[in-house]
């Protein structure tokens, strides 16, 4: 994996590459998290692309300006980025925040979007959860016992969570900004327009795929995705909670890069 840098707008966006297909597939990481979520499936996905993988504005090791973090404002960014690296097609896969982030952008830029896979998407629940109020708490008194609470929460399977995803996250939180951005994206979901006739506008093929465990956004809001988007599979993965790509990165990446090469 290279770590490169692109200036968007005045503001420094830091993300990953690896790979050297011609085609190209962008991962987009969830509220609070960073580019390495994705790490355990970018040496599968790059034998068959080259992967792109932001911090997005806001998060991870990317700037943080003071704006309104809506969900209109973490499209344009989306596609302002794929414009700064001249990527004009690319296959996405959006996590929780990510997957209501890349379902807005396919709606509005239909052709620019050969395929979709939408992980745990945010969009359809407004209120909260256990798990995801304990993420709120770790996210603002970042220290070790409130983010091995909150990511033992969210895994929702009772696995022990290696000490550098705590210890990254304590890191990341305490960065200049990083609250600030993290809450006025969480208001910024909460007042964000109905996604339903956004979801209804999409025409690319789309995968959801869902943990049968997740304590953060329930599976049981799948439905909606699935019965909305004309072209849409859905997966569910048993024993796995709100990140079935960090959890089962095999099983994952396998099953989606099957979805990816199907013409």
């Amino acid at each position: 994996m290279k770590e490169k840098f692109v200036n968007i707008e005045g503001s420094k966006i830091r993300y990953l590459e690896s790979g050297s297909s011609d085609k190209t597939l962008v991962l987009i990481h969830g509220l609070g998290a960073s580019c390495e979520r994705w790490e355990n499936v970018l040496p599968i996905f790059e034998n068959d692309f080259k992967v792109i993988v932001p911090d997005l504005i806001g998060f991870g090791y990317s700037d943080k300006p003071t704006v309104d973090y809506t969900i209109d404002f973490f499209s344009n960014f989306l596609g302002k980025f794929l414009k700064s690296l001249a990527i004009e097609k690319t296959s996405l896969i959006g996590s929780s925040l990510g997957g209501q982030i890349a379902a807005e952008y396919t709606s509005a830029n239909p052709n620019k979007v050969e395929k979709l896979i939408l992980v745990s998407p945010s969009g359809i629940m407004k209120q909260s959860t256990f798990a995801l109020d304990a993420y709120i708490m770790a996210a603002l008194y970042p220290n070790e016992q409130s983010a091995k609470n909150a990511f033992e929460t969210m895994d929702g399977t009772g696995t022990e969570i290696p000490k550098t995803t705590i210890t990254e996250f304590i890191t990341r939180m305490k960065l200049h900004n990083a609250k600030f951005a993290f809450m006025s994206t969480l208001l910024g979901l909460k007042n964000s327009e109905p996604i339903i006739e956004k979801l209804k506008k999409i025409v690319s093929p789309t995968m959801i795929v869902w943990g049968a465990d997740d304590p953060v956004i329930p599976i049981k809001f799948a439905n909606d995705f699935v019965t909305h988007i004309e072209n849409c599979k859905f997966f569910e993965m048993n024993d796995c909670g709100h990140t079935p790509y960090v959890q089962e990165p095999k099983r994952f990446a396998l099953k989606v890069s099957e979805f990816l090469k199907i013409q």
